[in-house]
C-alpha cells in the first residue's frame, strides 16, 4: 500500500520503504485488533520507531486503507497532538467512509489524551483530498511554507555547529 500512495502522489522512485524498514520503524496493532477501533497503545513508540499506523480493513478483510501519523507538540496550547504523515485508502474503496472513518479514530486518540490538535499536510495539487479535508472541518494553513532538511543537507547541517 505504501508503493500505492507513493505512485499516487508522482514519487514512485522516491520510495525507499521496505517491508522490513517499515516493521522495524512503525508500531502496528497487534493481531486480532478490530479494524473498528484505533490501535492501542500496546506497542511503544520510541526514537528509531517513532510512527503508529493503523489499517482499516474492508468487508472483505482486505486492507484498503492505511493512516501513518506519531506524536507532536503544540508550544502555544502546551499539548501534545498527532501528526498524520500519510493517509491513504485504495482507489478502488474510496468514497466508502474510510478515509473518515480513519481520521475520526485519529481525532478519537487526540481527545483521549488530551491533546491540542490534528495536523497533517497535503500537496498542493491534490485537489480532491484538499476537497475531501475541508469537507470534514479541516482548515488550510497556507501562511505555512514546509521546510525539509534530508541526505547530505543533514550533514552539512550538524556540521555548522562544530
Amino acid at each position: 500500500m505504501i508503493q500505492a500512495l507513493a505512485d499516487y502522489e508522482h514519487e514512485s522512485e522516491a520510495n525507499e520503504a521496505t517491508g522490513a524498514l517499515l516493521d522495524a520503524t512503525i508500531a502496528f496493532a497487534p493481531d486480532g485488533v478490530e479494524s473498528t477501533a484505533a490501535a492501542p497503545n500496546t506497542e511503544p513508540i520510541t526514537a528509531t520507531r517513532p510512527a503508529r499506523c493503523l489499517v482499516l480493513f474492508n468487508e472483505h478483510d482486505e486492507p484498503s486503507g492505511i493512516a501513518i501519523y506519531f506524536y507532536n507538540y503544540s508550544t502555544w496550547r502546551a499539548k501534545a497532538g498527532i501528526y498524520l504523515e500519510d493517509l491513504f485508502v485504495r482507489p478502488s474503496d474510496r468514497k466508502k467512509g474510510y478515509g473518515k472513518r480513519l481520521l475520526a479514530e485519529l481525532a478519537k486518540e487526540v481527545i483521549a489524551m488530551n491533546g491540542g490538535r490534528l495536523d497533517w499536510s497535503v500537496l498542493k495539487w491534490n485537489e480532491p483530498s484538499i476537497k475531501f479535508y475541508e469537507s470534514i472541518g479541516a482548515n488550510a494553513m497556507n501562511e505555512w511554507v514546509g521546510m525539509r532538511v534530508e541526505r547530505d543537507g543533514l550533514s552539512k547541517l550538524a556540521s555548522l555547529s562544530d
